[in-house]
């Protein structure tokens, strides 16, 4: 799917990103019904590696978040796991991680991983990715940091959000702009690729620009 948006350049300014060196990786706990969700997580961390790119994540040895983890570990490269401690407890840590930071809350677990990070890719996954996904998009949006978000489009898995986010965008209720510094693509090399030539888009006075049409 191709997701054209038009934007008035007049109100954007363009900013480069540091060198990437962490890449976080947000997946499902599960592995999904269907082989396709295991195989591409296994192409994005043979890319990750091959690219030099470490691995940051919830830290769980299960699903998704395991095979990728697993993944890179074997490949020789790093992987950095953060989570809370009461997840801890629940036996679900992965063992061999390079490094594992534990933390009390969700919320210091994403914040941790927003920190330790220089772009984000969402693989398919459930509420806990969904959430993931949304809230870096929002730090991007306020301003908090300016990181690329990206999501792997794994056999369609995401089209439906991409058309529920180009409907907000088209009834006003999200900014064009904005809405273009989500890269969406289906080829793990072609993402990485996409994230390395990143720049990040500035909506100038977006917020007086909404005021100013009425919305």
């Amino acid at each position: 799917m191709i997701l054209c948006i038009f934007v008035r350049l007049k109100d954007i300014k363009f900013q480069l990103i540091a060198i990437m060196k962490n890449i976080c990786v947000f997946c499902g706990s599960s592995r999904g019904v269907h082989d396709k969700y295991m195989n591409h997580a296994i192409k994005m961390a043979e890319e990750m590696v091959q690219e030099g790119l470490n691995l940051v994540y919830g830290g769980a040895d299960i699903g998704l978040m395991k095979i990728i983890a697993d993944t890179i570990l074997e490949k020789g490269g790093n992987v950095i796991g953060v989570m809370p401690q009461a997840l801890m407890e629940k036996e679900i840590a992965h063992k061999k991680l390079t490094e594992m930071h534990i933390v009390e809350t969700m919320s210091e677990r994403k914040e941790l991983m927003a920190a330790k990070s220089d772009a984000f890719i969402a693989l398919p996954g459930g509420i806990g990715t969904f959430d993931e996904l949304f809230e870096v998009l929002s730090w991007n949006q306020l301003g908090l940091m300016q990181k690329p978000v990206s999501i792997l489009n794994t056999d369609g898995f995401f089209d439906d959000l991409i058309s529920f986010l180009k409907r907000a965008e088209e009834d006003k209720f999200l900014r064009e702009e904005h809405l273009l510094n989500l890269i969406v693509e289906d080829s793990p090399a072609k993402l990485i690729q996409k994230l390395k030539d990143y720049n990040y888009l500035v909506a100038e006075k977006w917020v007086d620009r909404l005021r100013e049409m009425g919305y």
